[in-house]
């Protein structure tokens, strides 16, 4: 696979205000043309994969903080620890994920589960432990799902929990609301509040 060029437009050089009606064009004023501008290509600043990464990172981790405001901002009784932590993919710098919260709940069906909750600038379907995404879409512009996870045999790591549904997987959405009344609705304590959450 080729691998991706990056270059930072924000640098883009502006179009010149028109000339007030009336005015003389640089022409007519010297009667000279310059020839050097209107045929040099746009200067681009080509970025490192690193600076790439730097940005998307930078910008998962506004979103995150974003994300985890307005779940603990809906009620009082639910409320998440922030453990906000992004990773970007190696190949494509500009594709990332990002970790929001973590809990542990009860699933209907089943015993408490621990789970995580991320979201991702990509909509993918979930691989195995070397690919953890696999068919990564771009065209979606975001994904939101949780996963439900135990400790893994490196100490601190924690891995998909492949008991639960199969694959791990508890919810994945491309709408932000539908996410943030599926993570509000594992962290309702009682059933009065997930029938207000549920007429949401």
């Amino acid at each position: 696979m080729a691998k991706i060029r990056y270059y930072d437009a924000s640098g883009k050089a502006q179009a010149p205000a028109p000339k007030p009606a009336g005015g003389h064009t640089e022409f007519l004023r010297t009667g000279r043309i310059d020839r050097r501008r209107p045929w040099l290509p746009e200067q681009r600043r080509y970025m490192t994969h690193e600076e790439v990464a730097e940005r998307t990172g930078q910008r998962l981790q506004a979103a995150g903080e974003t994300t985890h405001g307005r779940i603990n901002g809906f009620h009082a009784s639910i409320q998440f620890p922030k453990m906000i932590f992004h990773r970007t993919l190696a190949d494509s710098p500009h594709l990332g994920y990002c970790h929001v919260t973590a809990a542990r709940t009860h699933l209907a069906r089943s015993r408490d589960v621990t789970w995580a909750f991320y979201f991702a600038n990509f909509f993918s379907d979930l691989g195995d432990e070397a690919h953890f995404f696999e068919r990564i879409q771009t065209s979606y512009s975001r994904m939101y799902f949780a996963v439900a996870i135990q400790p893994g045999t490196e100490e601190g790591r924690m891995v998909l929990d492949r008991n639960v549904r199969g694959n791990g997987l508890i919810f994945r959405t491309q709408d932000p609301k539908v996410a943030l009344k599926n993570v509000l609705m594992l962290g309702a304590r009682d059933e009065a509040l997930r029938r207000i959450i549920r007429s949401l």
